[in-house]
């Protein structure tokens, strides 16, 4: 799966069939912003507009934008699975938090 992304944030995208067009949204922040294009291309012009404006929009208000995903999570696990994760992840010469975000990564390029 390929992710539209500009100045940080990411785009869902679907097609829809009704329209006849592309339509996505920001993904990760509170607001709620939308976008739609008959091809990828004004797909693409179309959320870097939409971004560009949200943005414009944020400052005009005096407001701080919602950001999308920093990057961190809360993960809870049976403490016997958190170390036995804590342990393959050394005996890969890894922390535990690049391990996971290693594994992380093959499973989102294997799907």
């Amino acid at each position: 799966m390929s992710t539209m992304t500009h100045k940080g944030f990411a785009a869902r995208v679907e097609y829809s069939e009704e329209d006849g067009c592309f339509i996505g949204h920001i993904a990760g922040i509170q607001d709620v912003i939308g976008f739609h294009g008959e091809s990828v291309a004004e797909l693409r012009a179309a959320f870097e507009e939409a971004v560009e404006d949200y943005l414009e929009t944020c400052r005009k208000l005096g407001r701080e934008p919602s950001r999308p995903y920093s990057g961190q999570f809360r993960l809870r696990l049976a403490p016997e699975l958190h170390a036995r994760a804590a342990m393959v992840a050394e005996s890969h010469g890894k922390s535990l938090n690049a391990w996971v975000s290693d594994v992380i990564e093959k499973g989102i390029t294997a799907a």
